[in-house]
């Protein structure tokens, strides 16, 4: 399954790694990301693998999910602008390449287009479709509904449409940052 989206990413000039667990990939990215400034996106893949606690022991971390005393998540979202080294999953990604990203803000999808040194996608094997339309199609009817359903779990009928106002689709890696993608053979996040 990986072979050809590895192949279909770094044509689009993205670095890709491999790994066959979330502890293999979190080693990595521990090892790879050190004394700097790293920031998150809302991620469940990124929550569900312990990144935050693993990279704050030699970085300084900033994620809304996680708001130090004194502050607030506003107050965090603005920092990780500051941020050398970005971290952010994907709703969807299509084996033909294409990254996908749903979000209510626009904080998350705005910080992996621009601003930062490095960007990481940290992507499980339940997120990876065929086609472009397949990613669409994911990351509306299958990530949206699911985060949906975790950020109002009480609601019966919580409007997805609140958290589907931003939605980016990256055709390749942008220009000035350096971008890999973290590919895991492992069902994370949503």
């Amino acid at each position: 399954m990986f072979e050809t989206l590895k192949s279909n990413l770094e044509k689009k000039g993205y670095a890709v790694s491999v790994f066959a667990t979330g502890d293999e990939a979190v080693e990595y990215l521990v090892g790879a990301i050190t004394e700097t400034t790293v920031a998150f996106g809302g991620s469940k893949t990124l929550d569900e693998l312990g990144l935050y606690e693993r990279l704050a022991v030699k970085n300084d971390v900033r994620w809304h999910w996680r708001v130090p005393e004194g502050s607030n998540a506003r107050a965090v979202l603005k920092s990780a602008r500051d941020a050398s080294v970005y971290l952010a999953s994907a709703n969807a990604l299509a084996e033909t390449g294409e990254i996908v990203n749903i979000d209510g803000n626009g904080n998350r999808v705005a910080e992996t287009c621009f601003g930062h040194e490095r960007v990481y996608f940290v992507v499980g094997r339940n997120k990876i479709v065929p086609t472009f339309a397949d990613a669409l199609d994911r990351a509306r009817n299958v990530a949206a509904p699911l985060n949906a359903r975790r950020l109002a779990p009480s609601a019966p009928n919580f409007d997805v449409a609140k958290i589907c106002r931003v939605t980016t689709v990256f055709e390749a890696a942008p220009l000035m940052a350096k971008y890999e993608v973290v590919l895991v053979d492992q069902e994370l996040g949503f």
